[in-house]
């Protein structure tokens, strides 16, 4: 019997390497290649691409609708307009797209989307617009380094 207890968790612990390196292979690099202008080429379908592509239309769109409440004094606009490019905005997205995203990027992309619920909870507090800024500044540097680190590539394409 004590052999038997002993091979189990023999083949536990192998299965569990197995699946351990599975997770890693598909979660942390992605499907991306060298691109010519330095950055990582993330590697999707057509169709993948212009979705993510759309999404960053969307925090772009996002952003500039807050800073032009902020600039009017509108702090009351700011929770709707964050929160709707939120966590919620992020939700659904295909797991094999996400397969394909290496994960700094999925760490980058998800992270903005958090930082927008944080900053329309911030903004409900009623803070002076320019403290609005400041976070939606610090937000930013998510998409800047972002697009500075990666492009995105119809897949068999790298330029």
């Amino acid at each position: 019997m004590k052999i038997l207890c002993k091979l189990g968790w023999f083949v536990s612990l192998i299965l569990a390497g197995v699946i351990a390196y599975g997770a890693y292979v598909v979660m942390v690099p992605g499907h991306t290649a060298p691109s010519s202008d330095g950055r990582t080429a993330v590697l999707l379908a057509e169709g993948e691409r212009d979705k993510v592509l759309g999404e960053m239309r969307v925090l772009l769109e996002t952003v500039q609708a807050i800073s032009e409440n902020l600039a009017a004094g509108n702090v009351e606009a700011v929770p709707a307009l964050a929160r709707a490019a939120g966590m919620a905005a992020a939700a659904g997205e295909s797991p094999a797209m996400m397969a394909k995203l290496p994960l700094e990027f999925k760490t980058l992309g998800l992270g903005t989307h958090q930082a927008f619920d944080d900053l329309a909870d911030m903004a409900a507090m009623d803070p002076e617009p320019l403290e609005v800024l400041a976070t939606m500044s610090q937000t930013m540097l998510n998409c800047t380094a972002c697009h500075a680190g990666y492009r995105l590539a119809v897949e068999d394409s790298t330029q």
